[in-house]
């Protein structure tokens, strides 16, 4: 079976590389990239060059569509994007060499209208045929409610299919609450979904399974450097990566959920999926280009992370 990826807010990614990054300041850039963006877009393009077929979906604006449709040609995605009037946004990332920190500047993007709505969900419909795993990724577009992930989640799930789902805020809350498969929320997210600070790995892996008790079968929370929890109702694993030359963070989110699907096709268990997991997402950090690199590389990565078992006390309903 295929797999589709749901971007409803794409972006064009704006990369620019400066020595050292200090606010007020004229700076002169050395480097420069444009590259199609948005989490499910990436999604679509590390599950591709894992050798998956995909089809994305999502909204794009007419007048600048070229770049994701050579982009999507180059990688043998099936482009299912429902055309916008107007222009995809374009977010603007810098990156300091010297600190290797990455800053983000996100525009809204293009408001669809209720037409469009309802033809991006024709469209999921007909992409159900055959895709089993449909990846619900990112920020929604002004003018689109909060619950709209939430209801092409019920939706999938009518029809027989799996979800994840690694949004933010009101959309990731309303989300969960229809019970995706998978979910993959940062500290912060899970923070502000819990409304308390999390300081502690137990406090993490508490709040992470107190959201299993609706419907969702594994929550994987990241963590940065200190990797990434995985979650399910008989197990809490911590997989910690190696240190590595961190080049950019972008799109590690982004590898990671492609690695959990990944490793869903494959029918690996949780110890498996979490050094899958933390190995793409490794691999992603070392590299400004956004591509994957050799499985060789990925192999060693994934040799290299630590998993540990924690135990976790249930949250209180």
């Amino acid at each position: 079976m295929k797999v589709a990826t749901v971007t409803l807010n794409p972006a064009i990614d704006q990369t620019v590389c400066v020595a050292a990054l200090v606010p007020g300041h004229v700076h002169r850039a050395h480097t420069m990239l444009f590259q199609a963006g948005g989490k499910g877009i990436n999604v679509a393009a590390f599950l591709a060059a894992s050798g998956c077929q995909v089809s994305a979906t999502g909204f794009l604006g007419r007048e600048n569509a070229t770049l994701f449709e050579r982009f999507f040609a180059e990688r043998g995605i099936v482009d299912a994007f429902v055309r916008l009037p107007g222009q995809t946004r374009i977010d603007i990332k810098i990156v300091d060499e010297e600190r290797r920190q990455t800053t983000d500047i996100n525009l809204p993007g293009l408001a669809p209208s209720e037409e469009a709505l309802t033809k991006l969900c024709q469209t999921i419909d007909e992409l159900a045929a055959d895709c089993r795993w449909f990846v619900l990724a990112g920020t929604l577009p002004p003018a689109v409610p909060a619950s709209f992930y939430a209801t092409l989640i019920a939706r999938l799930k009518a029809l027989g299919r799996l979800t994840v789902l690694d949004a933010s805020g009101e959309a990731l809350a309303q989300g969960i609450l229809a019970g995706p498969t998978l979910v993959k929320p940062n500290r912060a997210e899970l923070e502000q979904l819990t409304g308390q600070p999390l300081t502690t790995l137990t406090a993490v892996a508490q709040a992470a399974r107190s959201l299993l008790r609706h419907d969702i079968r594994r929550v994987v929370v990241s963590l940065g450097e200190q990797g990434a929890l995985f979650v399910e109702d008989e197990q809490v694993l911590h997989a910690v990566p190696p240190e590595v030359t961190v080049e950019s963070t972008v799109g590690a989110g982004d590898a990671m959920v492609a690695a959990l699907v990944l490793a869903e096709l494959r029918g690996l268990d949780l110890t498996a999926s979490a050094r899958l997991a933390t190995a793409y997402a490794l691999a992603r950090i070392t590299r400004l280009d956004g591509a994957l690199p050799p499985s060789s590389v990925l192999e060693h990565y994934s040799e290299r992370v630590q998993v540990y078992s924690l135990v976790a006390r249930p949250a209180e309903e």
